[in-house]
């Protein structure tokens, strides 16, 4: 991914933010989106019989990638920035990550997409907490 080299170039200062925290969420929040969008698609072509049983998963699925994305998107802008509003975003992102993760691991026993979704969640759940915990406390905001 051109995350690192992106951040590498840009002009501004990045308000402090730990460059390599940022360039590992962002491409943890892109893997996941990815992995999200595919188990619900892989968990959709499950038999009839075993749709009800997924039908949570695939939501959670659905609203963890739409969250991730929009988490990426955001932390590549650096214009402006406030440490406020990405925190808030950052968290948003951690909470769904768990609850996605949470839901995969109970389906991850019979379905292997569930389970590769489910480490990804993880990831990008550790990849924000990371992240948050590097952020100055009110900065730029």
């Amino acid at each position: 991914m051109p995350v690192a080299e992106m951040l590498r170039t840009y002009p501004a200062d990045l308000g402090g933010v730990d460059r390599d925290a940022l360039r590992r969420c962002i491409e943890e929040c892109v893997a996941c989106a990815q992995a999200c969008t595919a188990c619900a698609d892989a968990c959709l072509s499950e038999s009839d019989e075993m749709l009800p049983r997924l039908r949570k998963c695939v939501r959670t699925n659905t609203d963890c990638a739409d969250v991730c994305e929009t988490t990426a998107r955001v932390l590549s802008r650096h214009t402006g920035y406030d440490a406020n509003i990405t925190r808030a975003v950052l968290e948003a992102c951690a909470t769904v990550c768990r609850s996605c993760g949470d839901e995969c691991e109970a389906h991850a026993s019979e379905h292997e997409h569930c389970r590769v979704c489910a480490e990804s969640c993880r990831r990008c759940e550790q990849a924000c907490r990371e992240l948050i915990d590097t952020l100055g406390r009110g900065a730029g905001g």
